[in-house]
């Protein structure tokens, strides 16, 4: 980001929206880095030199993307309502999640992966078992299937009422005309006690794109946590990275180049390893934010009463 006025920065000088700019000084455009490379690492009397911009370009938001999987800590943050499908679906540069949560009653309550699957896909089949195909010889897949159908049918709790009965007035699941109750007798013998949540679970189903819940109520608001790789969807005028990071991105790109490159001692691609570990190592110390205040909270969450 460039040096801009105040109004520019507080107001985007008059332009919508007004918060464009803002916190914008502490991030490096990927335009300017390309730019400073070339202008600094290379050239004919440095040790890098006859290289062309597009290379560069790609070192550099390979280097943006390795960035983002971890280090910068960059988390987006995305609220949605379940589908009736009980599917959250992922965002588009959705890379892997960091949490999971319910929005209820003005609170974050984290949900619990299951490992177990909750979802399948299935094939059409006639009676005797046969998988059916369409004119093209493709196979012919139903909309749901029967695991999925299950998880939605039983996704929602509610009242048994039956005065005759010794669960009249509980809560339970109503599935194909027969009730299931969390507590009935002798039902939690062998629980395996890993997965056991009374809580909702939820599954990611990363080819489909879609997080699956286990009995979350349809409409629920779900809070995804979640990081990308900084890509921007494609459009590299809006690609940046942190100041704390621009020199480890020079040191990334220098050796990714090097290293591709025949007849380079092994001692210069041995170097430029280490200069990008250390840059790397070093923002990592910048960026995590050590205050005496933090210290302290920390310290004081340990005087818990047991009971």
């Amino acid at each position: 980001m460039g040096y801009i006025n105040d109004y520019a920065y507080y107001q985007n000088s008059g332009n919508n929206p007004s918060d464009e700019n803002w916190g914008s000084y502490q991030y490096v455009s990927l335009f300017d880095i390309v730019n400073n490379f070339m202008l600094m690492y290379q050239g004919n009397h440095a040790l890098i030199n006859n290289i062309e911009r597009y290379q560069i370009l790609f070192h550099a938001k390979r280097g943006i993307q390795e960035l983002n999987y971890d280090a910068m800590k960059e988390i987006k943050i995305l609220q949605l309502d379940v589908t009736m499908d009980l599917r959250f679906i992922l965002p588009q540069d959705y890379v892997n999640w960091v949490r999971v949560s319910v929005h209820k009653n003005g609170v974050l309550m984290p949900l619990t992966e299951n490992i177990q699957t909750n979802w399948s896909g299935a094939y059409l089949q006639d009676h005797d078992s046969n998988i059916l195909f369409d004119q093209d010889g493709n196979v012919l897949r139903p909309q749901q299937s029967e695991v999925d159908l299950e998880r939605m049918m039983r996704g929602g709790k509610s009242i048994y009422l039956n005065e005759g009965n010794a669960y009249n007035g509980a809560e339970g699941y109503c599935y194909d005309g027969r009730w299931y109750f969390d507590y009935a007798v002798g039902s939690r013998f062998g629980l395996n006690t890993e997965t056991a949540n009374s809580n909702p679970t939820f599954t990611i189903d990363k080819q489909s794109g879609v997080i699956n819940f286990s009995n979350i109520s349809n409409a629920a608001s779900v809070v995804l946590e979640y990081v990308s790789d900084g890509m921007e969807n494609g459009v590299d005028g809006n690609i940046q990275v942190n100041k704390l990071f621009e020199e480890y991105i020079y040191a990334y790109i220098k050796y990714s180049i090097l290293n591709g490159r025949l007849g380079i001692q092994e001692y210069v691609v041995s170097r430029a390893r280490k200069d990008k570990s250390s840059l790397l190592r070093n923002a990592k110390i910048r960026l995590s934010n050590i205050h005496p205040g933090r210290l302290l909270m920390n310290m004081r969450g340990k005087d818990k009463w047991l009971k």
